[in-house]
């Protein structure tokens, strides 16, 4: 590091959650549980989709590239942070912090795009149930996770370029247990008028954009289970998508809860602990939701078990 206000900068310190040692342990028990929880999970779901052809589906398709993608989004931080309070270490080397939050960046809104995605696959499904199998056809749904990747990769290289251009002085402290894009941003000592207008801009498009596609899908799809006559018919509809609502409601619930509490308390410690909910419990929740209630998944994987023994 050298001398001076401005410095060329060689690692980061990332406070996480508590200074206190007895917490310590705590916290890693909690944590590995946690993530071995989802890593699990969500590679569960996928066993399950490729394992049975009657999986061989729109949903499954994309259920299994949105837990590959959880999956991926929760290794991103919680390896890392899991480490440093094993070896009492709060260092992550400036390489590895842009590291980090370039791949924090580029699965947070690959998420976002797939479960928009899965919208639409469910409005089609419902709204014109004739036409399902001729609108999603394959090429339809590998181009949409195609694109859905392109447009995240994208925005993360434009978001880790930008952060490359800033300058640090002697603050190096994150306050929380993974390098964020805002913390980090909040940290510099240069000019950050385009790294906040570049990541406004992509929170607009590529988090505000999706969210209207899914309201404006399931206003569609809550009109079209209103016309259906008999109870059961439209319980049979709702309960095709009530999985993937109960998803979007906690993914972008928690992550409007972190930015509220961000920009209504000037604590770093309450919102690195927010943000635990759509960074790990999210992910972790995922596989539940959509397998506790769905005998597909179940007897996809029960058939799978019994044909290794």
């Amino acid at each position: 590091v050298k001398a001076g206000n401005e410095t060329q900068i060689s690692e980061f310190l990332l406070l996480g959650f508590s200074e206190k040692q007895e917490l310590q342990p705590f916290l890693f028990g909690l944590f590995l549980s946690m993530y071995l929880v989802t890593v699990l999970g969500n590679l569960l779901i996928i066993l399950a989709a490729i394992s049975d052809s009657r999986l061989h589906t729109p949903m499954y398709f994309f259920l299994s590239n949105l837990s590959f993608v959880d999956t991926c989004f929760a290794s991103t931080t919680v390896p890392k942070m899991l480490v440093n309070i094993q070896t009492q270490s709060k260092v992550i080397t400036y390489a590895g912090c842009i590291t980090q939050m370039c791949f924090f960046v580029l699965f947070i809104v690959l998420d976002s795009l797939l479960l928009t995605v899965m919208a639409y696959d469910r409005f089609v499904a419902i709204c014109h149930p004739l036409h399902y199998t001729v609108i999603m056809s394959p090429q339809l749904c590998g181009l949409l996770v195609l694109v859905s990747w392109i447009m995240s990769v994208l925005n993360s290289m434009l978001q880790s370029l930008v952060t490359l251009q800033l300058s640090f002085c002697t603050d190096l402290e994150i306050p929380h247990f993974f390098c964020e894009l805002n913390e980090m941003i909040h940290l510099a000592c240069s000019d950050t008028f385009v790294n906040n207008m570049v990541m406004y801009f992509a929170a607009v498009l590529l988090d505000g954009g999706p969210l209207v596609g899914i309201l404006y899908s399931y206003c569609r799809i809550v009109s079209s289970i209103r016309a259906i006559p008999s109870t059961q018919g439209k319980y049979k509809a709702f309960s095709t998508c009530a999985s993937h609502l109960s998803v979007v409601s906690i993914f972008y619930g928690t992550g409007l809860g972190v930015y509220l509490s961000s920009t209504m308390t000037q604590n770093s410690h309450s919102t690195a602990v927010a943000s635990v909910m759509y960074t790990v419990v999210t992910p972790m929740l995922n596989p539940f939701i959509y397998s506790l209630r769905n005998k597909d998944i179940k007897g996809a994987l029960t058939q799978f078990f019994r044909g290794k023994q």
